[in-house]
């Protein structure tokens, strides 16, 4: 039995041509082999397992090539690779630079590739500065790292950097399109784009990925296969759970969301795919996004199909009540109980992205409306239900049966009775709204008896004192040309400002007291007072009380047309409020002895 070998390995490229999704770094490699631009320290970064080691040893290989040598040769002489998360000390950088002295046997070039070059030590980075940066001719230094913010800028400003991408959806696909066929296994593309998805865009786990279901399905890959084998749920549960909700099924809504949760998915991993889900069929709304799309050509065609049945508004909702509930979920004690409230309210959402409106609620329309022949009797009983819809239609109808005999003018009162649970009929008026002429029209009305001697604020009596009060009412007319108007200058409003300021201190107004004392006020015009605040609080403050303040100064000042202009200027609220830094130059400024104290004693404000 022959060992096996992994995809990884076994498929890992031999030549540039062979990298997948790095063409733009794989052909600035080779125009700099060509042209002999190839620096002396390149830093290859980016995620795991996108061909940062790989393309490091095409390099080394490429650049050692001759015409006249077999393209097999692979040089191993030449190629020295150490792995940094092991050797991490000076003692290895050390050795390290011993070995970059001696010129190659075979070959121009030694190279030489540090693996995870973060994981060296702060001592080592400085050890390897010098050599890094003038290496003997014949060596080359190619180092790889996922992380490379941990790398001193040092070493950053020595290396010239490429950037490795993460690998697309469609180009994993294609490349496990491509063993699947070497190897014989029929694949759907399907199942393809499920692993290829699964791996993030590393390839290495793709193909790692890809060699797990093969061991599971054998020499036929087909997507529900794939979905068993890498635990996730197929996107026929989510386009199920779509038209669930466009249909405002919520019982079998909830249904598949428990058998979701009985094959071993948590409700964090069923919300989060449905609001991917929804983001796909939205992107499937314009033909320009279409591309966005990372699926197979099969399910492709289902989601297009899909997104005609929605509106990007419904989407739109459903996206944010969906990620809502993905934000919530850690910190929720009932969490499938939060996932089950997102879904219903999905189910309540219709077409147009509005919930479901109150047409739904029923209205319990009054008893006496269909007793004693009025004119809802021959269509419900007593107990019937009215809905919004159809309350329109009654009244409609109410109107027209009672449009024959107009009243001019009714009153509407309150009658009581002996019996307080009766309940009695009583007409009142009510004026249809697209009349052409002003027409009343009498309404059936229920009236709720009250108490015996109980006497309501609408009885006849208390509108016909009301009429009464209003006819005895006279206007009292004040002549302004009679009312005081002495000039008076300034210092004699200040002086009896200040008196009230001292009576209404003395009488405990402390706060206001305080609040007139702020500012001095100054005479704008002939009657208008003026003060200026730091702040809208002492502004309220005054006003609240202001009129007793301008009943004094008109009295003692013989004017009534005195007004007060209060304004709020904050640059004069530093007079009344300093900050602890402020407090302590004050301090600083009467004893400078403070400042040797702080600095003495390392205080802090």
């Amino acid at each position: 039995m022959e060992p096996f070998v992994v995809s990884a390995r076994k498929y890992r490229p031999q030549t540039f041509k062979d990298v997948v999704g790095q063409q733009a770094i794989t052909n600035t490699l080779l125009n700099a082999i060509e042209n002999n631009h190839l620096a002396q320290a390149l830093l290859f970064c980016g995620p795991r397992g996108v061909g940062k080691t790989t393309c490091a040893r095409i390099l080394a290989k490429k650049i050692n090539e001759d015409s006249a040598q077999s393209q097999d040769e692979d040089f191993a002489f030449n190629i020295f690779e150490l792995d940094a998360a092991s050797n991490n000390s000076v003692d290895d950088i050390r050795n390290l630079t011993d070995q970059v002295r001696i010129p190659p046997q075979v070959g121009k070039y030694k190279v030489y590739i540090i693996d995870e070059v973060h994981m060296l030590s702060q001592s080592a980075f400085n050890a390897f500065l010098k050599t890094l940066e003038e290496p003997p001719k014949h060596a080359i230094f190619i180092l790889a790292t996922t992380e490379k913010h941990k790398i001193i800028p040092t070493i950053l400003s020595r290396c010239q950097i490429f950037d490795f991408k993460r690998i697309t959806v469609k180009d994993a696909a294609e490349y496990l399109k491509y063993i699947a066929e070497n190897q014989e296994i029929e694949a759907e593309d399907d199942a393809l784009h499920i692993i290829a998805q699964k791996a993030d865009g590393a390839m290495r786990d793709a193909l790692s990925i890809f060699d797990r279901v093969v061991s599971f399905s054998g020499k036929k890959l087909t997507r529900k296969a794939v979905t068993e084998n890498l635990n996730v749920l197929d996107y026929d549960t989510y386009f199920t759970a779509t038209d669930l909700i466009l249909e405002h099924n919520i019982p079998a809504l909830l249904v598949l969301f428990n058998d979701a949760l009985s094959k071993g998915f948590d409700g964090h991993h069923f919300i989060s795919g449905l609001a991917s889900h929804f983001r796909d069929l939205m992107v499937c709304h314009h033909q320009s996004t279409i591309d966005l799309l990372e699926v197979g050509e099969e399910a492709k065609k289902l989601y297009l199909e899909q997104s005609k049945k929605t509106s990007s508004t419904l989407l739109l909702q459903g996206i944010e009540i969906a990620n809502d509930c993905d934000l919530k979920y850690k910190s929720s004690k009932n969490q499938r109980l939060l996932v089950e409230l997102a879904l219903m309210k999905l189910a309540s959402i219709n077409f147009d992205g509005e919930k479901k409106n109150s047409n739904f609620l029923n209205y319990i329309a009054p008893a006496s409306f269909y007793k004693n022949g009025g004119p809802f009797t021959s269509k419900r009983p007593s107990d019937a239900l009215v809905t919004s819809k159809e309350l329109p239609e009654i009244v409609d109808e109410k109107l027209d049966h009672t449009i024959e005999n107009p009243v001019q003018e009714v009153e509407s009162n309150i009658i009581t009775k002996e019996s307080p649970t009766e309940l009695e009929e009583q007409q009142t008026t009510i004026v249809k709204p697209d009349l052409s002429q002003e027409e009343t029209v009498s309404e059936t009305k229920i009236s709720i008896k009250a108490p015996q001697n109980r006497v309501s604020g609408l009885s006849l009596s208390s509108l016909k004192l009301k009429k009464e009060h209003s006819l005895n009412k006279k206007d009292t007319i004040i002549d302004e040309s009679k009312l005081p108007r002495s000039v008076f200058t300034e210092e004699e409003m200040q002086k009896h400002w200040a008196d009230f300021v001292h009576q209404i201190d003395k009488e405990g107004q402390k706060i206001l007291a305080s609040n007139l004392n702020t500012d001095i006020p100054k005479l704008r015009d002939a009657t208008t007072i003026w003060i200026e605040l730091p702040n809208s609080t002492m502004k309220k403050e005054i006003e609240r009380e202001q009129y007793d303040l301008i009943e004094y100064l008109r009295l003692k000042l013989d004017n009534h047309f005195i007004k007060l202009k209060i304004t709020i200027n904050e640059a004069t609220a530093k007079k009344f409020a300093f900050t602890p830094e402020e407090k302590y130059e004050k301090l600083r400024e009467k004893n400078p002895a403070i400042d040797i104290l702080r600095r003495e004693f390392d205080l802090d404000l």
